[in-house]
């Protein structure tokens, strides 16, 4: 029979829970019953639970973070000294840790991870979940290799536990990381053995998909960041398959505990399957689809963030944005552009930590935004803000290549030169293809502007080879309308009507403004050359439509107050309020 003593904090916790658990909750009586357990000195294991059920109601409900971190902290301390125990000792280090990462205070909280995996090598659930959480905070620092390292213990460790679905995770987890760290090379064998273990696989069929859309994830972004736009189509057609199967099959229900664990729900698996489809449509030149897919994800995003508004989705919904953006731009829509500028960028303003992560692709898409203004002046101040904000290696060589023809137009030789060899295909530091691609149709255009047709054909033409490789119709359709441009000069109409048929009937088909203007104005003369009255009228009228579509929307954009977005170059960003709530590159 309990004592008088143990009776009272026994009834204080039930009374607690009472309070926690009522309609609504009362959370102040409930940590009031708490606090009071501790004036009848209960045993260790109850003082211990009691200040982790302190620690995690007042991070809940309350904004005393300092508070409940003594709490953990008193929980973290007592429980080690408790044997077995591990649902509290290993919670309190777990959340602990958290806390001291939302404090900025990682020197504090690895410390606790690495003791915390040290105690809990016989209990497969937590072993699994600290690896990763440690592993997560080394990426966050960009600690690749640590992370890597650790993410390798967490394969060797679930697969001699028996834990294979977690196994695959810590597999496909690595290779992701190896893409953020760009280790192109080491990502292929960690995905062929991921993949060759999820074919494998003997057990339940929502784990296989599960897995199976998590390794085909990576792999259409290991193909879009190579530029292969035409190599992932067989991927993402599966992915588009394996997520069906997903979102239809019930989850299941008692996993063993080695096994509980999730990469992202369902349901952000689903949006994410969508933002690889509009990346795989801008890069492919799709322009219709990837506003159709963009419309779709942001829809379900919107209801995904009245139940559960995770950072996650923001990161989400900014990606579609900036892929959009520039879909928008390549349409000649500059309006509707802008409002997705200014919506990305009060998405941006909700977080420093988005604006970090973030800031240089807004600077990329001000530059794009103001070249098709023709605000040269805003244009290489943005591409500039976005090479002295970022480090990575794609996007910096897209910002050069967009630079060069911001030089190239403004016949500024010099500083053309001074780029050069950061653009020069033949030595450029990327592994994608699409973006070696750009950097000869750039070494073309300006061997166009100089009159060097022979050499520029001949960059024009690799260019058209390795487009024609991967199904890059922009870049494609650019090249031909250029090689249309350069025949022209030349005096040979029939070669350059050769040329720029299939530029107009390409261009037509993404649809790129510019690229039907520029062909259109090189049909008209070439309809003129050939004394045919009707093909130059013809053309003469289309040409007359882009231009007059391209310069009220030209207008209409001067008008609109986020124009002066394109002013921002450093510091913090303009606060700003988006027009409309839309959904929503001059080289790719």
């Amino acid at each position: 029979m309990a004592s008088s003593q143990d009776a009272w904090y026994l009834s204080l916790l039930g009374l607690a829970e009472h309070f926690r658990t009522s309609s609504p909750p009362a959370i102040k009586f409930c940590i009031q019953c708490l606090q009071a357990v501790f004036t009848f000195k209960p045993p260790q294991r109850v003082e211990a639970r009691t200040h982790l059920q302190l620690g995690n109601i007042l991070l809940t409900h309350t904004k005393n973070s300092d508070l409940a971190r003594t709490h953990l902290e008193q929980a973290w301390m007592l429980s080690q000294m408790i044997n077995g125990f591990d649902d509290v000792k290993f919670e309190a280090a777990s959340v602990l840790a958290n806390l001291y990462e939302q404090q900025k205070q990682s020197n504090l909280s690895k410390p606790i991870l690495r003791k915390a995996i040290e105690l809990s090598q016989h209990n497969v659930y937590w072993h699994c979940r600290l690896i990763f959480q440690l592993a997560q905070i080394h990426a966050t620092e960009k600690d690749y290799q640590v992370a890597s390292s650790l993410l390798s213990v967490g394969v060797d460790y679930a697969h001699i536990s028996n834990a294979y679905y977690t196994r695959v995770l810590f597999l496909l987890s690595k290779a992701m990381l190896l893409l953020i760290d760009k280790k192109v090379l080491d990502v292929q064998p960690v995905l062929n053995q991921a993949g060759s273990l999820i074919e494998q696989w003997s057990g339940g069929v929502y784990q296989k998909e599960y897995l199976k859309v998590y390794f085909l994830v990576l792999q259409v972004c290991h193909y879009l960041m190579a530029g292969q736009v035409k190599s992932v189509k067989p991927c993402l057609k599966q992915l588009q398959q394996s997520i069906q199967t997903v979102m239809a099959t019930d989850e299941p229900t008692g996993q063993a505990p080695g096994d509980m664990f999730l990469w992202l729900p369902k349901e952000h698996l689903y949006v994410l399957v969508y933002l690889v489809t509009v990346m795989h449509s801008m890069q492919a030149g799709y322009m219709e689809k990837a506003q159709k897919y963009t419309d779709k994800a942001l829809m379900q995003i919107e209801k995904l963030k009245i139940v559960d508004n995770k950072p996650i989705l923001s990161v989400f919904q900014l990606m579609l944005l900036e892929n959009i953006i520039m879909c928008r731009l390549v349409m000649g829509n500059k309006t509707q552009a802008l409002q997705e500028i200014a919506q990305a960028t009060a998405i941006c303003n909700q977080s420093q930590w988005l604006v970090q992560t973030h800031g240089p692709q807004l600077h990329t898409l001000l530059g794009l935004y103001s070249m098709s203004m023709n605000c040269m002046e805003a244009a290489e101040a943005q591409f500039t803000a976005c090479l002295m904000s970022s480090s990575e290696i794609e996007l910096c060589t897209f910002a050069n290549l967009n630079l060069a023809i911001v030089y190239l137009r403004g016949k500024r030789e010099v500083e053309f030169s001074s780029i050069l060899e950061r653009i020069n295909p033949e030595t450029l530091q990327t592994h994608s293809h699409s973006l070696r691609a750009a950097a000869y149709y750039v070494q073309g255009l300006q061997a166009f502007f100089q009159g060097r047709y022979n050499e520029a054909k001949r960059y024009l033409r690799e260019t058209l080879k390795m487009a024609n490789a991967e199904d890059l119709n922009r870049l494609t359709s650019c090249s031909l309308v250029l090689l249309g441009h350069i025949f022209l000069s030349l005096g040979n109409s029939r070669e350059s009507m050769n040329m720029v048929t299939p530029a107009m009937q390409l261009a037509s088909k993404i649809p790129d403004v510019h690229v039907q203007l520029w062909a259109s104005a090189i049909l008209k003369d070439l309809y003129r050359l050939d004394s045919d009255l009707s093909g130059e009228n013809e053309a003469y009228q289309r040409h007359v439509s882009f231009s007059n579509m391209l310069l009220n929307d030209h207008f209409q954009a001067t008008q609109m107050d986020e124009h002066s977005l394109i002013q921002w170059t450093s510091g913090p960003l303009p606060a700003s309020q988006p027009n409309v709530a839309s959904t929503s590159a001059v080289l790719m």
